[in-house]
């Protein structure tokens, strides 16, 4: 229930975090996956405020700078660290890996690289020629505490899990978006990214990617896809029962006014995949939010195979 300004009435006396609410509402996964065609990650590994570039042991002015050359180049930029890493090293870092991701269908890649001064990244190439490419995928987990807690709190039992079986692989990262799903978790190169994970769910997660599969119920989308393909897909999975990484190909996309139709190639089959939406019930959709609003929410309406 909200007041006339969209306030939650009796917050303050029923407080929830934002990830367990969202549960309790059973708040939609589908489509919920932030844009990231292309990715940089930058290994910051000292604390992180509440914007990981902008407050930590990186100068503000440089990690602006960072940021924002990666964003006119149509680059997402993430912060990673490593577990477990003891204080004095977090403190004393000397060297700054690097990756560039390719999340896009098709031109899937990674490429690592290190730099010894952190403003060597404002004259690092962006066109996915810099750095040495790997075959090993990359599992993010986001403990962006200061960000939102529910990042920590249900994150942090899941990157520690992975990483004492994955050390090399796995990472910290901070904010991926959509707290409320937390612990959301994302895969390199495809960009897959998954929500309300839990420590068992991730092992399922890196065992499924390994066999070139997703994991439905946890799948909220690929990032390299508009929030309208990414529902569309994960109706058509759930149609279609194929948890294929690579199952199927966005054709094209078409509003109208009750939604969208989507196309799909399946193999060698084309499905039709009609998207419709709605708006929640106003929410706080965050832990620190405090005006209620309602968000937008994906529902299949059908899908037809031609």
């Amino acid at each position: 229930m909200t007041d006339a300004g969209g306030a939650v009435a009796g917050v303050a006396a029923d407080w929830l975090p934002c990830s367990d609410r969202a549960l309790d509402r059973g708040d939609p996964l589908p489509g919920t996956a932030g844009l990231g065609e292309r990715w940089l990650l930058v290994e910051l590994e000292s604390g992180w405020g509440r914007h990981a570039f902008f407050d930590s042991a990186l100068d503000p002015a440089l990690g602006a700078r960072i940021v924002a050359r990666a964003e006119e180049a149509g680059i997402r930029p993430l912060a990673i660290r490593r577990t477990r890493l003891r204080a004095p090293l977090r403190r004393d870092q000397s060297s700054w890996r690097w990756a560039l991701v390719d999340a896009r269908p098709g031109t899937e890649s990674i490429r690592w690289g290190r730099v010894d001064d952190p403003a060597e990244l404002l004259t690092l190439p962006l066109n996915g020629t810099a750095g040495e490419p790997s075959d090993a995928p990359i599992y993010a987990v986001c403990t962006h505490a200061r960000h939102d807690q529910c990042c920590a709190v249900r994150g942090r039992p899941v990157v520690e899990a992975l990483a004492a079986v994955h050390p090399e692989l796995t990472w910290e990262c901070s904010h991926l978006g959509g707290d409320r799903f937390a612990a959301t978790m994302v895969v390199f190169p495809e960009g897959l990214l998954y929500g309300r994970v839990g420590a068992d769910d991730a092992a399922t997660v890196v065992e499924q990617h390994a066999a070139g599969r997703v994991v439905p119920g946890l799948l909220r989308g690929r990032t390299s896809l508009s929030t309208v393909a990414q529902a569309a897909e994960a109706f058509a999975r759930a149609e279609t029962g194929d948890d294929r990484i690579r199952a199927f190909r966005v054709l094209g996309e078409q509003p109208h006014p009750h939604g969208w139709t989507v196309a799909l190639a399946h193999g060698d089959d084309r499905l039709t995949v009609e998207v419709g939406e709605r708006l929640s019930e106003p929410m706080l959709s965050t832990c620190a939010a405090t005006i209620a609003h309602p968000v937008r929410e994906f529902v299949p309406v059908s899908v037809a195979r031609s």
